[in-house]
């Protein structure tokens, strides 16, 4: 059923707790700056279709999820966008006004979308006066700064558990807090907060019942008000995620709160405003079926370009997936493993041109280490796999290096006392010189600024342990067998580099999303180096050999780390020929030379040792905005063997990871990769895609206003506001036009079809990714044919539709 006609239905309507509890439910998490990872922000709403999210976020929120007419008009004139896919993409979504009309270059202004209380009250005040909008949210946000930087100490100081203790928090805080009431210019406003509920609980019971909200539109209210500090929503539903605390519910009851105050506020100070915004109220919530309608025909025709858009890059890909050619498979001479990240493919095709024999494989970036890095010497536990897996394994370093530890201890607590309320006045006095000899320092002498933990890592002596007890051998070798089999290698090279990878980047407080993701927003290093020592180990080899897995003697693994943002590859051995690191010179050039089109034109020019130096400039560079373009531009994920993409020059935006179905014979190893690698890869896409479609909502804006929240929490876009989340404009825009194009993840699986979809059928969640149009999915055949998966049906895929 879409939106639009459930709203002229009109169900019966659940109870408020019920109500609330729903609505709570709806918000994705986002990650804090030192565990930065993509998220699709539209995670929690996928058991409903896009086009239905669409509309319901756009009419409650004012939510763009699709671009606007101009930009698909331009694409179209630019050939991105044929009229044959313009007519099939008119025929899904019933476009009945023919393509004449769909061309013209008039933009239609979207509907007006749902006013909160707050909002129509604002439109009884005067230019002068502060918004009550605008200070509401600075109200919250603050207060949600101040209270997860020091939540440990309140709920003691509280005496509550967690969510009573946000709550009562609030409340006792506001209560006292007189200086919101002279900003405003409503010196009366105590009167009316003071009389607040005492509990969450019987604030919404209240809150419904005084401002008269009819039942049948209860959900969307509050869905609204949630919409209204989504950003720090998402902060709890991270923690939420993290089983941590769960405090949503409260940060409802705050916002709706402030409804409440506003309300009862109008009503002691002017009886005449506080009828006319009843009145306006009223009108609002009858209004609000209508809303969605208008909101559902506006979108139909951005749908209808979306769409084409979509298709027409399916039909590019999917004619060059037909006429590919299988590439020969010679005795390998090296083998390197990389992530499956989009910024791999141009430089596997770059080292692949070196020699004949060199084989690139794509595995997700965790190279399968459910591991958690445990610096020896410190309480930290720092994540290095998916943020949808949690950690099964500690490691540690065997002797932790004390020289290094101490200066990190050091500025660990000179950092937590500069940001408590105290040090921040008394850092200026005495350490601002210190801050300006820096910045000079930066300016003329900039320098690679490491990630502190990240800097204890350059061990090649691992212990893992499990529960506290470290693995025995054949626990090794049990793990070493399950990421082997997931590797897929059949024929060693005598060299197999295990390639990791991390950004370069200085003075950048997003610098965690350009790390793996599917490390948990960090550097690769680790899990290259530990699986490395687990498969070079004699006694491992001769555990896997008793379970069926033969590693040749002659056959060394070499941890390797591939540095995204200038696109070289370091070793952390000396194992490698010259040869072999002349190869991995030569594909770092080519890698450089091919990317300069959007780095920056000038650098092809250069001879490739400035070119070199260049790269590594504009990472060190402490003003650098725009330092690499991580993984913008990615619209598709192929699993399949490498040897049938590898004649594909894929331009750096398909995920690529290595599957033979035929070794896989319980298709155990596909299960995992549709529901782990495929649904981080949705992440990533629709974390961009929303980033683009609203920055406002789902992005952080401009990150030269950037400042860091308690420390890690996020990012305030100038001095406050809303928590932001999601992507910089300078990381999808590159002051001329857009880096990523907004389009939903196209997935094609060689493998049978009935082993597709009985994997898809037996997880909801991905079911529902693929039927409620969050992704496509196709099989990839060995005939070359190719079919979507869609609502039960395989669809197949013609030449040129």
């Amino acid at each position: 059923m879409n939106t639009a006609q459930s709203h002229l239905q009109q169900p019966a309507s659940p109870s408020i707790h019920d109500c609330v509890a729903d609505v709570c439910t709806r918000i994705a998490p986002n990650w804090p700056l030192d565990k930065l990872i993509a998220v699709n922000p539209y995670w929690e709403l996928k058991q409903d279709s896009f086009s239905d999210v669409a509309i319901r976020l756009a009419a409650l929120a004012g939510v763009q999820s699709l671009m606007p007419k101009s930009f698909w008009i331009e694409a179209y004139q630019q050939g991105k966008i044929s009229d044959n896919a313009l007519q099939q993409a008119a025929l899904i979504h019933d476009y009945q006004q023919g393509l004449p009309a769909l061309k013209l270059t008039t933009e239609s202004v979207a509907p007006a979308s749902w006013k909160n209380l707050s909002g129509l009250v604002d439109q009884f005040r005067t230019e002068h006066q502060v918004s009550w909008h605008d200070e509401i949210i600075q109200q919250i946000s603050q207060f949600c700064a101040a209270f997860y930087q020091s939540n440990a100490i309140l709920e003691r100081i509280e005496g509550e558990n967690s969510q009573h203790c946000f709550y009562k928090s609030w409340r006792n805080n506001i209560i006292k807090d007189n200086g919101i009431g002279v900003l405003m210019g409503e010196t009366k406003l105590a009167q009316s907060i003071s009389t607040l509920p005492e509990s969450p609980e019987a604030l919404f019971e209240i809150a419904m019942a005084e401002l008269e909200v009819q039942e049948s539109i209860q959900e969307d209210y509050l869905y609204a008000l949630l919409l209204d500090i989504n950003g720090w929503a998402a902060y709890v539903a991270y923690r939420r995620w993290q089983n941590t605390s769960d405090d949503m519910m409260p940060l409802l009851a705050v916002r709706l709160a402030w409804e409440l105050i506003i309300w009862r506020h109008l009503k002691h100070i002017s009886s005449g405003v506080q009828t006319a915004v009843a009145e306006k109220w009223q009108q609002e919530q009858q209004s609000i079926g209508a809303r969605f309608q208008e909101h559902h025909r506006h979108q139909k025709a951005l749908w209808v370009w979306h769409t084409a858009h979509e298709l027409t890059q399916q039909q590019q890909l999917q004619k060059q997936l037909r006429t590919t050619s299988d590439a020969p498979e010679p005795k390998p001479t090296l083998q390197a493993v990389f992530c499956i990240d989009v910024r791999s493919e141009i430089i596997r095709r770059a080292l692949e041109q070196q020699d004949n024999g060199i084989e690139t494989r794509g595995f997700a970036g965790f190279f399968g280490m459910p591991v958690a890095y445990a610096p020896t010497g410190t309480k930290l536990q720092r994540p290095q796999l998916p943020g949808l897996l949690a950690p099964q394994i500690d490691v540690s370093e065997r002797t932790g290096n004390v020289t290094r530890l101490r200066p990190i201890k050091n500025q660990a607590n000179w950092l937590r006392w500069s940001y408590s309320p105290t040090g921040s006045f008394s850092l200026v006095e005495s350490a601002g010189w210190w801050y300006g000899f820096k910045l000079l320092k930066n300016m003329w002498f900039p320098g690679k600024q490491e990630n502190p933990v990240s800097s204890l890592s350059h061990e090649s002596q691992w212990q893992l342990s499990r529960d506290g007890e470290t693995l025995s051998i054949q626990d090794c070798a049990e793990l070493a067998k399950g990421i082997l089999g997931a590797l897929g290698i059949q024929n060693y090279a005598e060299q197999v580099l295990l390639v990791g990878h991390a950004s370069c980047t200085t003075n950048n407080l997003h610098a965690a999303g350009l790390d793996c993701g599917a490390c948990g927003g960090q550097s690769g290093e680790v899990n290259v180096r530990i699986l490395t020592q687990l498969l070079n180990n004699e006694a491992v080899r001769v555990e896997l050999k008793k379970l069926g897995i033969t590693i040749p003697d002659t056959t060394h693994f070499v941890a390797a780390l591939h540095n995204t943002t200038t696109d070289e590859i370091s070793c952390f051995d000396d194992e490698l020929s010259e040869q072999q690191r002349q190869w991995l010179r030569n594909a770092t050039q080519i890698a450089q030379l091919e990317r300069t089109a959007d780095v920056d034109e000038k650098l092809a020019k250069l001879t490739p040792e400035k070119r070199q130096k260049a790269y590594r400039k504009r990472s060190y560079d402490w003003s650098q905005v725009r330092p690499e373009w991580g993984l913008a531009g990615n619209h598709s994920f192929i699993i399949a063997p490498r040897q049938r993409t590898k004649a594909l020059n894929l331009k750096g935006k398909v995920f690529l990871h290595d599957y033979d179905w035929q070794n896989d014979s319980d298709y155990s190893v596909l299960e995992l990769l549709i529901t782990a690698p495929m649904v981080v890869t949705n992440w990533i896409n629709m974390q961009y895609n929303a980033s683009v479609t609203d920055n406002l909502k789902w992005g952080c804006g401009n990150k030269v206003l950037h400042n860091a929240v308690a420390g890690n929490i996020g990012v305030f876009e100038g001095n406050g506001g809303d928590l932001r989340i999601g992507l910089s404009m300078q990381s999808l825009h590159d002051g001329k036009r857009w880096m990523h194009t907004p389009q939903r993840l196209s997935v094609y699986i060689a493998a049978p079809q009935e082993a597709i979809e009985g994997i898809v059928n037996k997880h909801s969640h991905i079911k529902q990714l693929i039927d409620n149009d969050w992704l496509y999915l196709f099989s990839w055949q060995e005939t070359k044919q190719i079919h979507r998966l869609y609502k039960g049906d395989w669809i197949t895929q013609e030449e040129g539709h």
